[in-house]
This record gives C-alpha cells, sequence and structure tokens, in this order.
C-alpha cells in the first residue's frame, strides 16, 4: 500500500485544488452581467449575422460508416496476405467482423440515414401519398414537354 500513497496523496491535492478554486471563484467573481459580457466574442469582431445552420444528424451517420467501412478495408489487406496462415480461425474472425459491419449498414439503411437533402423530403411526400411522378406520366409525354413540339412559338413564328 505505501507504493501508492504518493499517487493517492497526489489525487487528493488535486481534487482540493479543484474544489478551492470552484469555491473561490464563486465568492470572489464580480457578478455585473451585461449584453456585451453575453455576446459571443471571436478576435474581437462583432458578429454581423447568425451562424449558419448545423449540419444534420444524418450527415454524421453517413461520415462513421464511411470510417466504419474504411477500418474494414483496413483489415481485410492483412488477411488476404496471411490468410494461409490464419486458416479457418481468421476466416471465422473476418467473417463475424464483416457481418458486424453489414448490420450496421442494414441498421443505417433501415433508419435511413442515407435519406438526406432533396430526395428525402420527396421519398416523404411520397410516403405520405403523394405522387412523385403522375401514374399518367410516359416517355411520349415526358419528350413531348421538354422538346419544342406543343409549345407556344414567340411572336407568332413557327418552329423549325
Amino acid at each position: 500500500m505505501g507504493q501508492y500513497l504518493p499517487i493517492v496523496v497526489l489525487f487528493v491535492l488535486a481534487l482540493l485544488f479543484a474544489v478551492i478554486s470552484r469555491v473561490a471563484s464563486g465568492l470572489m467573481a464580480p457578478r455585473r452581467p451585461t449584453a456585451a459580457k453575453a455576446a459571443p466574442y471571436e478576435s474581437g469582431i462583432v458578429p454581423s449575422r447568425e451562424p449558419p445552420a448545423r449540419f444534420p444528424v444524418r450527415f454524421y451517420f453517413v461520415a462513421m460508416i464511411f470510417i466504419v467501412f474504411d477500418i474494414e478495408i483496413v483489415f481485410l489487406y492483412p488477411y488476404a496476405v496471411i490468410h494461409q496462415e490464419l486458416g479457418a480461425f481468421g476466416l471465422v474472425e473476418l467473417v463475424a467482423f464483416s457481418v458486424i459491419v453489414f448490420a450496421t449498414f442494414v441498421y443505417l439503411i433501415g433508419n435511413r440515414g442515407l435519406d438526406w437533402g432533396p430526395m428525402r423530403r420527396e421519398r416523404r411526400s411520397a410516403d405520405a401519398g403523394d405522387p412523385i411522378v403522375s401514374a399518367a406520366r410516359t416517355t411520349a409525354t415526358t419528350i413531348r414537354k421538354v422538346g419544342l413540339e406543343g409549345r407556344p412559338t414567340p411572336h407568332g413564328t413557327e418552329a423549325a
């Protein structure tokens, strides 16, 4: 127990310093809040606009799954190099690791973690019963809408 005494003493001193600093700052700190003190401060520049919107959480899901797949690739390469030495044990471990990674990917797809941006809004409206594309729409009607056929001509001239 004597060998741990310096560590215990250091821990007690650190805890004592933290408690005394907290109590002293609470007792001696001036309490005159102003709007200038509450405003965000960065390099003396007064903010002239609101900060940009935060990234949606789904963006971070995509980033995390990308990192997980990168790690899987990093582990696949050494296995490919020495797969004969590892034998069946290495194959079982590789399959177990791949199943776990694939399960996270299925979970991400199941929770629509990859649906963000404009396509997410379209899918949401489609799930609500609003058709994205009319059932009467065909290739012929799309081409006619996009092409010059059926459009009014400017100033009464004929379309070529």
